[in-house]
């Protein structure tokens, strides 16, 4: 019949001459579909960020994107912006302006602190900040998902359920042979890998964490590369860092800062041969470390 849909396949002109097919055509569509590769998921995104300090522009028009379950590390020189980037991030201070955005649809801008770290964003400052006269089992005890008083952390019955994730955890970070120590009696670098541990049993899904190799011995040093390594994928971890050694170890993408915006990004390779790194950063800690 003309200018009927039938079955609602085939539409005909007036004159009775086919303009379409729609199942014919939709099969192609479908394939291609299927042949498409999924788009990576951001979980974390910075766009058009700004932020000022007494007429100091600590963060100028910054836009950052990091994927599910990516390690990536964010490198550059003093005062380029990357501890301000973190504050922006956990709600430490707010932009100026710009969209700070968390998974899908989440708007950090809106949110602060406490509710930015329940959403599963976690943040190791550089300074190890531990329990020191708790030990280190209690250490992580006290950080377990969840909310809980340390009188009730520490006087409550111990459920078989948490001791295994805190076994775990202390596995995880290299610490099981010291979970009876007092955190006061580890070493720098066991500090270090009990706060990230503590960060651990809060199941973060997004893990910020600020020069970790600082005041590590190399041994320390690889053994932390050898565990953030382990630990992307199933978290999300964004490392800022001076040591390019242990950025070479652990790195698959690298971020520079400069001036509070982004100046190159790319693998270690790419970063250290770009002119511009070499000028502004690279160049310039060789000539400090002379």
């Amino acid at each position: 019949m003309k200018g009927v849909l039938q079955d609602g396949l085939l539409f005909k002109r007036m004159d009775g001459s086919v303009l379409s097919n729609l199942f014919t055509r939709a099969k192609p569509a479908a394939a291609e579909h299927r042949s498409m590769k999924p788009t990576p998921e951001f979980i974390l995104m910075l766009e058009g960020v700004n932020k000022t300090f007494d007429g100091f522009k600590a963060i100028s028009d910054l836009n950052f994107y990091m994927d599910v379950g990516e390690l990536r590390v964010v490198i550059g020189p003093n005062g380029a912006g990357k501890s301000t980037m973190l504050d922006l991030i956990t709600g430490r201070t707010r932009p100026d302006s710009g969209k700070i955005e968390f998974g899908r649809d989440t708007d950090l801008t809106r949110l602060n602190e406490y509710q930015i770290n329940r959403l599963g964003i976690g943040r190791k400052f550089q300074t190890p900040s531990v329990y020191t006269d708790h030990t280190v089992f209690e250490n992580i005890w006290l950080s377990l998902e969840g909310s809980r008083s340390v009188w009730s952390s520490l006087f409550a019955p111990l459920r078989s359920a948490d001791r295994d994730r805190i076994q775990h955890v202390l596995e995880t970070v290299h610490l099981a042979e010291k979970a009876s120590w007092k955190a006061g009696a580890l070493s720098h670098g066991q500090k270090q890998w009990l706060e990230i541990g503590m960060l651990l049993a809060q199941n973060p899904k997004l893990l910020l964490v600020d020069e970790p190799a600082a005041g590590m011995t190399d041994e320390e040093t690889a053994r932390t590369g050898e565990l953030l390594m382990r630990l992307a994928g199933e978290h999300s971890i964004l490392v800022i860092e001076h040591d390019m050694t242990f950025v070479r170890q652990i790195a698959r993408k690298v971020t520079v800062l400069h001036q509070g915006t982004v100046l190159r990004e790319g693998s270690v390779e790419e970063v250290q041969n770009d002119p511009r790194v070499i000028e502004v950063y690279l160049g310039r800690k060789k000539k400090g470390d002379a």
